[in-house]
């Protein structure tokens, strides 16, 4: 109201209403089409052509309104993204790269962690075939939905779903991963390298996809330097660092130790490592230690950990890109895999 009591123009809009799409379709001299795609996939539209819309949404002040959006084209522009255990440091960059590239196209991002629940699966299965999302990206390593719901019944799930990081064997969906196998014979040429002979192996669990593709590559390389498996050398893991500090704690029982390990996460080798310094066992003067991710913590640890990098922020990216190409009707490479990095540190060393 102003002063004498009359009614003050709305922003945009000559009746006092508030600003529509049509107004501001009109004001940048675009379609509605236009406007819609400008907000929903930038990426469709030309850089001047989006300037334009935004500019004039703030000149008359229009707020999009996601449900009415959400109604009319049957979408809740939502993605949901499945972890195994959002607790390992190891998805954070994964989870930005997503996040990010989700944004950018405008959908929003929902995390399912199944924290190794059936129960929590199911109820994520039931979740997506609701329609409450438009597609998944699949962290866990299998198909999600073939867990039973709440009443029993198999969820039926028909929308978009890719695979990232564990590769899903026979599922017809793009597959985003590394190459494990050959960043494991990488690494364990690299130990060779440094004249280690007795090179341990410690496990991640034995049914995870990562885990059969790693210890591959392991075998690969003592192969490819004349060095024999032995099975007395493979240590059982579960990528967690308790699993690390129960590893170290075999191998100070032992009457003769390895001279090199090669973990296959860095959480192990941090926890196999601290074991070792607490009990007088120097790494990597006595026992040369590394591990596979490069997450965060690698790179500050004592001694700075030697490990396999994975682009974990490019892969999270990449298959967002691929789920959005398939939620946009846009063809994807049924498998993408990204390039590994040997990163040399201080925990490794040669052999005396």
């Amino acid at each position: 109201m102003s002063k004498d009591g009359r009614k003050t123009r709305g922003r945009g809009d000559e009746m006092g209403r508030a600003a529509r799409i049509q107004d501001v379709a009109k004001l940048a001299e675009v379609s509605t089409a236009t406007v819609s795609r400008a907000l929903a996939n930038p990426n469709l539209v030309s850089e001047e052509t989006r300037g334009r819309v935004l500019e004039a949404i703030a000149k008359i002040g229009y707020v999009p309104n996601p449900a009415a959006r959400s109604l009319r084209s049957q979408k809740t522009y939502m993605v949901l993204v499945v972890l195994p255990n959002l607790a390992n440091t190891f998805f954070s960059k994964i989870l930005r790269g997503i996040e990010e590239t989700l944004f950018e196209a405008g959908y929003g991002m929902i995390i399912g962690d199944l924290d190794g629940s059936p129960e929590k699966e199911a109820h994520f299965a039931g979740f997506t075939a609701a329609g409450r999302v438009d597609g998944a990206i699949l962290l866990n390593g299998h198909l999600f939905g073939q867990s039973r719901n709440a009443k029993g019944v198999p969820a039926s799930i028909n929308i978009p779903l890719v695979a990232l990081c564990e590769a899903i064997p026979g599922a017809a969906i793009p597959q985003i991963e590394i190459d494990n196998r050959a960043a494991a014979r990488r690494m364990t040429q690299h130990l060779a390298s440094l004249g280690h002979r007795r090179i341990a192996y410690l496990t991640g669990p034995a049914e995870n996809v990562l885990e059969k593709e790693r210890i591959r590559g392991y075998r690969d390389g003592l192969r490819t330097e004349g060095l024999a498996f032995d099975p007395d050398l493979v240590i059982k893991g579960d990528y967690t660092v308790e699993s690390g500090v129960e590893a170290g704690r075999d191998l100070l029982s032992r009457s003769t130790r390895p001279t090199a390990v090669f973990c296959t996460s860095d959480e192990m080798a941090i926890g196999l490592m601290r074991t070792l310094h607490s009990s007088g066992v120097r790494v990597p003067q006595d026992i040369s230690v590394a591990g596979f991710d490069d997450i965060e913590f690698a790179a500050v640890a004592d001694p700075a950990l030697t490990t396999i990098h994975q682009p974990r922020r490019e892969l999270g990216q990449a298959a967002a890109a691929a789920l959005i190409d398939l939620l946009q009707g846009r063809t994807t490479p049924e498998r993408i895999r990204l390039k590994t990095e040997l990163v040399v540190r201080d925990s490794t060393i040669p052999l005396a």
